[in-house]
């Protein structure tokens, strides 16, 4: 049996270059490299993506790759929308192209089931199923209509916000991708109820059909992110990195800050948290893990979309002369990211996740292996994922309850750092991930049955702009 998964935007390559680098390089192509290379273990898999020949984005240009060691795993990349590196807002008008092109390469040896990922992924699988019939589960990983109340939508802004999201393409997609696919994979219940009850989806998803959802948690790579202090030469060359930074820290336990700038992820407020606590600035240090970025201080090295999280966050360190207590790493891959949270985990460190809504909250639950103790957003999947109190919640815009919640976890290191280790071998592997997938898969081998309706048109231009009607006060 082969098992497709389908993300057209999802650059994957074996040395996972630029991942986390660009909103169309974040947590979900980790979560669809990790499920497959888990489900490989039992059946065929490919990874169905973008092939891109452009020398600002080198590493995508094979038409066959794989992830070493992974023999049943391969990586397919599709040329379509032509050469160059395109963002995923600019990919709709060439789906159509790229699954014609998916049925030329697998010729007369079609897969027998698909996995679709995203909302393009699974307009993409739509349409494979209208030519084909086959039979697939979507995977939304976050959706439209959500960032669509986030960035305040309305009549006056919507024009400027759909030219720059596709939002009419993207719901559009979505409906589809939910109307037909076999399973609708969540991997919260929270993310079930409270993502696809959402209006724009009402006569779509039916959030109380047991027979159409299934909730999957997502899990951590036990082979990088574990308590195992046996480093290699990488690991140990990252120590060194780490080592030459903190050597002046008096070795007081860290406050973590790792994940993509990007404004949802709210480092700000985090920052603020502890520039405002004079407790846990005599209590410990504050690391920012970055991508790429050796001097933050040097604003005018940086892209203006990181300048702009930055700026007001070197600001009120500088303000404050909080220099000395601020620590930045420019780490750039899983091993080194595995290796700090090792390293800080012996100084009895607490791993923060300030932001505004995390649909499940992954980078947690990868420190919580490797030995930090969490404190992250009460809003969205850390708050289920949490719920045995293994990590503390906060409000991520009060920076009061956010410095509260650190000294507690702080002052209780051992048992929130014991707690979360013991949750995260119970619940949140890659394997009983990928375990969870291959149920639904072996039970949806229902005879396929092609799409009738003509899908090809994508545009919820109405239904949008009757929802922000009904949505005015």
């Amino acid at each position: 049996m082969k098992v497709i998964f389908i993300n057209p935007q999802g650059n994957f390559d074996k040395e996972d270059s630029h991942l986390t680098e660009h909103p169309d390089f974040g947590g979900q192509l980790i979560y669809v490299k990790e499920v497959a290379m888990a489900l490989s273990e039992i059946v065929d898999v490919d990874i169905v993506t973008r092939r891109i020949i452009d020398d600002d984005w080198p590493k995508f240009s094979e038409k066959i790759d794989y992830f070493p060691g992974y023999n049943n795993l391969r990586i397919v990349r599709i040329p379509f929308g032509g050469d160059k590196f395109l963002k995923k807002e600019d990919l709709w008008e060439h789906i159509p192209e790229f699954v014609n092109n998916i049925i030329s390469f697998y010729e007369n040896e079609f897969p027998e089931f698909a996995t679709a990922h995203y909302a393009d992924g699974g307009y993409a699988v739509a349409l494979l199923k209208k030519i084909t019939g086959i039979n697939f589960t979507f995977t939304g990983h976050s959706l439209g209509a959500q960032k669509l109340d986030k960035l305040n939508m309305n009549l006056k802004n919507y024009e400027l916000l759909n030219n720059t999201y596709c939002f009419n393409k993207r719901i559009a997609a979505e409906r589809l991708s939910i109307k037909y696919a076999s399973k609708i994979i969540t991997s919260t219940s929270q993310e079930r109820l409270e993502q696809y009850s959402h209006p724009l989806y009402f006569d779509s998803a039916e959030v109380n059909n047991d027979q159409k959802f299934s909730i999957i948690p997502p899990g951590v790579n036990e082979k990088i992110f574990n308590c195992k202090y046996d480093f290699n030469e990488l690991e140990h060359n990252t120590i060194v990195k780490i080592e030459k930074i903190v050597e002046n820290s008096n070795k007081k336990p860290f406050i973590i800050l790792s994940s993509r700038l990007d404004e949802k992820k709210n480092h700000f407020m985090a920052v603020k948290a502890y520039v405002n606590s004079k407790k846990l600035q005599k209590k410990a240090n504050f690391a920012i893990f970055l991508r790429n970025i050796k001097n933050p201080y040097d604003l005018d090295s940086l892209m203006e979309s990181e300048k702009k999280i930055l700026k007001p966050i070197i600001e009120l360190i500088t303000e404050n002369n909080l220099q000395n207590n601020f620590f930045f790493f420019d780490l750039r891959s899983q091993l080194e990211l595995a290796t700090a949270y090792k390293y800080f985990a012996k100084l009895k460190s607490v791993f923060l996740l300030t932001a505004y809504y995390e649909p499940f909250g992954l980078a947690p639950i990868e420190a919580g292996a490797c030995g930090l103790a969490v404190v992250a957003t009460k809003n969205g999947g850390p708050q289920e994922i949490f719920e045995d109190g293994s990590g503390l919640l906060v409000d991520p815009e009060d920076h009061s309850d956010i410095s509260q919640k650190l000294m507690i976890t702080i002052n209780n290191f051992d048992y929130f750092s014991k707690k979360i280790i013991n949750r995260v071998k119970e619940k949140y592997t890659w394997k009983k991930t990928a375990e969870g997938y291959l149920k639904i898969i072996e039970k949806s081998f229902l005879p396929m049955s092609k799409i009738d309706e003509n899908i090809s048109e994508l545009n919820a231009e109405f239904l949008i702009k009757n929802y922000l009607r009904r949505a005015i006060p």
